[in-house]
């Protein structure tokens, strides 16, 4: 995917893990100034997706970091997430959100080539991203059933929402990705 600057979109490597805090920072700020409830991310699950080569990084040419997004198997490896998609402010409105999408739902696909690949976003966005990509609106009962995927959400700020609805919807959007 073509960006308006001279970004480089690649597989995340052991070089890249001390990008962890300035990412899960990055995170946290525009969920806080988007008034979204984004999961907050620990960095050490940042780091080993990463070294685990589940992660998807954004640069410049002169190496400046731009971007970033992970994904996470569930239901062994039935459902795979596309999660974490962050653009630097600096950054934005440049296409680089498409290219990291693109890039990491590839890596999904090759990764986890029978999946149901899924996102969960508040962010119009993302959901243009997706939709583009071949994901469709879906209801949660569609999600992982892991309570394990749902303890990811405990540190968003719509969490009592997801609670009060007994994890059947909330303030994010789910979609769904079924490979043909």
């Amino acid at each position: 995917m073509e960006t308006d600057e001279e970004i480089i979109v690649r597989l995340a490597t052991a070089m890249d893990v001390d990008f962890a805090l300035p990412i899960v920072a990055e995170m946290e700020a525009s969920a806080k100034a988007r008034g979204t409830g984004i999961a907050k991310r620990d960095p050490a699950i940042i780091r080993k997706k990463i070294l685990d080569g589940k992660a998807v990084i954004a640069f410049t040419a002169d190496g400046i970091w731009a971007g970033f997004s992970y994904i996470q198997a569930w239901e062994e490896g039935h459902f795979v997430s596309n999660s974490g998609l962050i653009v630097a402010p600096a950054f934005r409105k440049l296409k680089v959100a498409a290219a990291i999408k693109n890039k990491i739902f590839e890596l999904s696909r090759i990764m986890y080539p029978s999946a149901d690949i899924f996102s969960i976003t508040t962010g119009l966005p993302v959901m243009k991203l997706n939709s583009r990509l071949g994901f469709e609106p879906v209801t949660y009962d569609q999600l992982p059933h892991d309570p394990l995927f749902w303890e990811g959400c405990k540190s968003c700020v719509n969490y009592p929402i997801l609670t009060a609805k007994n994890f059947k919807n909330c303030l994010c959007t789910a979609m769904l990705f079924h490979p043909q």
